[in-house]
């Protein structure tokens, strides 16, 4: 009797609701019936007996249903509560933040975020960091992203938005989950037929919307409180799931005002897990198998896709199942120790560390593990791999040489399930041990001569420990840093796929942020510095103790090694003088500007004994000083760019 009485209480609200958006859609009165409507939800709660939940899009549970067991056993009993002006969207947004682990978000205030930036700043476990401007916002974002396992950003409508979203459109490329939020106009402007400032001067607001769409994964345009909660907890649980940034808009007046959605502060976001189909599995472990232990020298080969799988650790439980030896792609560099006895280096084609490349071409068998492959990670497309000897395993399939393919299974089960149906094989790793020669020493020079690359790297490398961090801008830094040698522990992060100049500045902000307990390094050309170095400002007033290796040779060595031009060479600036500068006497920095090798090993030792402040060191080498991989890379991408048209 009391089953059905509450049947019918459900039944007459509905009614209640759907008749007050149909009729009243304008009254005072519709927001009442809403909020009646809304109620019986939670008493549909306390129901006995509910043995099934409605399946909702993008596997989010919605607002008014709970996840634990004890929600569909009928033993949650939610209270709702006053409406305070606790129930905000503001306060929403920022406990879901940090919910899902974030501490700091970085933007930059405009007129349509502010509101909402309030409710940032009064959450007591966020730190709200403002940036010089929205693209180093992203890329800040990016770097803690890399750091924290993901990040989020918030910007004003378009004139923010649409200079953050080439960030954002590098950490797509690298599957960063990213919660990229933008303040946008006043809900009643939409549609209102007026030119608003922020746009490019039309009527319709949706420019920045559609710009988005391609490098997130999701949208959410919030323009109404009813269904605000649902699109955030959507946003941010695609995108932990998916590992790619996502874009909700959120209308000015909305942070401010209460709402009954949000009066539940213990729901939790539910992502779906992706569950490994139980029959697909074991046919491909069984196909693996049979190949990997009738090769008589099987490798295995790391790859950047590995992160977004959270399949690092289960690569390296099979590598010491299986004896394989282990290289690493470019892009993966700092995911696997460095220090395991079976690993040989990374594989870059032509660019490969010192034997590494001979032991995988040679190979009968390759374990691909999360591989990305471009014309930057491959050299020009000069890896010597034949699909037909290759088991490429991505984080949701695996493919089995030109032939079958195996869907739906994780990467990390089908690691855990080939670890136990492999044979021991170190014939691999032997051989490598018995051609390796080690890398020698650079050649001496006296210590008053001008300073050479390979000689700055060479001391970088004996600054490494496992407190340490590497940041790597785009170009010839890609190469050596490739060539240290990571102590176990010592991160690593590089933008080997969207190539942006300038983004290690920003990245290197982020990632410090994320990993307080890490002293970064980061290598940087004077180019890309022009670009984005202004973030050393943020960096000073986070009070971050970084060290910035500062290359200064005069331009854009990389495109003058891919076309030589004018348009190369730029402005030299004094680069520890304007830190200095922007420090502005506050003696939260050091500077040194070194010309030899005597002056950056006193240099290095003043930086390892400043261990509370940032280290910037600019160091003067010749234009031409680069490595022979990046006058590799330059010539490959030369050929490639000036191929002419197939039907030329």
């Amino acid at each position: 009797m009391k089953n059905r009485f509450y049947s019918i209480y459900i039944t007459l609200s509905s009614c209640i609701g759907l008749l007050g958006s149909i009729f009243l859609k304008q009254s005072s009165l519709f927001k009442l019936i809403k909020l009646i409507s809304y109620t019986s939800n939670f008493v549909s709660l306390k129901m006995p007996n509910i043995t099934t939940l409605k399946k909702y899009p993008n596997g989010v549970v919605p607002n008014h249903v709970d996840v634990p067991n004890n929600v569909i056993n009928g033993n949650h009993k939610p209270s709702l509560g006053p409406i305070t002006s606790d129930n905000t969207l503001g306060n929403h947004l920022a406990r879901r933040l940090v919910e899902i682990g974030i501490s700091d978000v970085f933007g930059v205030p405009g007129d349509f975020n502010l509101a909402l930036l309030d409710y940032l700043v009064a959450e007591p476990k966020l730190n709200l960091i403002g940036c010089c401007n929205e693209l180093n916002a992203g890329y800040a974002t990016d770097g803690y992203a890399r750091g924290k396992g993901v990040g989020a950003c918030v910007v004003t409508f378009n004139v923010g938005g649409l200079s953050i979203i080439n960030a954002i459109a590098g950490a797509y490329s690298e599957d960063l989950p990213i919660i990229c939020i933008v303040g946008a106009p006043n809900s009643n402007d939409f549609g209102s037929n007026k030119i608003l400032h922020h746009t490019i001067g039309l009527l319709d607001y949706s420019q920045e919307l559609r710009c988005f769409e391609p490098v997130t994964c999701h949208q959410a345009v919030i323009n109404h409180l009813e269904d605000a909660r649902e699109k955030i907890d959507t946003a941010i649980a695609i995108s932990l799931r998916e590992s790619k940034p996502v874009y909700i808009s959120i209308a000015c007046n909305l942070s401010t005002i209460p709402h009954p959605s949000f009066i539940h502060h213990s729901i939790p976001i539910y992502l779906t897990p992706r569950v490994t189909n139980e029959q697909s599995l074991e046919f491909g472990v069984e196909a693996a198998a049979k190949i990997l232990n009738k090769a008589i020298k099987p490798v295995m080969i790391g790859g950047s896709m590995m992160r977004k799988s959270k399949a690092c650790d289960t690569f390296m439980d099979m590598a010491d199942a299986s004896g394989y030896a282990i290289a690493i792609l470019p892009s993966a560099k700092g995911m696997v120790s460095e220090n395991h006895p079976n690993f040989i280096g990374t594989y870059w084609g032509v660019a490969s560390s010192s034997f590494c490349s001979e032991i995988v071409e040679s190979s009968d068998a390759y374990l691909l593990a999360g591989p990305f492959f471009n014309d930057v990670t491959t050299m020009g497309y000069t890896l010597l791999i034949k699909n037909e000897k290759s088991i490429t395993v991505f984080p949701n399939r695996v493919v089995i040489g030109n032939g079958p393919t195996f869907d739906f299974i994780s990467m990390k089960d089908f690691f855990k399930a080939l670890s136990k149906r492999l044979q021991r094989n170190t014939t691999s790793i032997q051989n490598y041990r018995r051609i390796f020669v080690p890398d020698g020493l650079p050649i001496h020079s006296k210590t008053k001569d001008p300073l050479r690359i390979n000689v700055l790297y060479h001391h970088i490398q004996n600054m490494l420990s496992c407190d340490n961090a590497v940041i790597a801008e785009c170009g010839d830094a890609w190469f050596n840093t490739q060539k240290l040698k990571l102590p176990q522990g010592c991160g690593f992060e590089a933008q080997l796929q969207y190539a942006s100049l300038g983004w290690s500045i920003g990245a290197t902000l982020g990632y410090a942020k994320a990993n307080p307990h890490k002293r970064v390094i980061t290598c940087i050309g004077d180019g890309g510095f022009q670009m984005t170095g202004q973030e050393v400002s943020t960096m000073l007033r986070c009070g971050l103790n970084v060290i910035i290796f500062l290359i200064n040779n005069g331009g854009y060595t990389t495109e003058a090694e891919i076309h030589e031009g004018p348009y190369n060479v730029i402005k030299n600036w004094n680069y520890a003088g304007l830190v200095e500068t922007i420090d502005n006497g506050e003696g939260k920095c050091w500077t040194a500007k070194v010309h030899c090798e005597e002056e950056l090993i006193e240099a290095i030792s003043t930086t390892m004994e400043k261990k509370n402040c940032l280290c910037f060191i600019e160091v003067i080498t010749h234009k031409d000083d680069t490595s022979k991989e990046l006058l590799q890379l330059g010539n490959t991408i030369s050929v490639l760019g000036s191929r002419p048209p197939i039907d030329y």
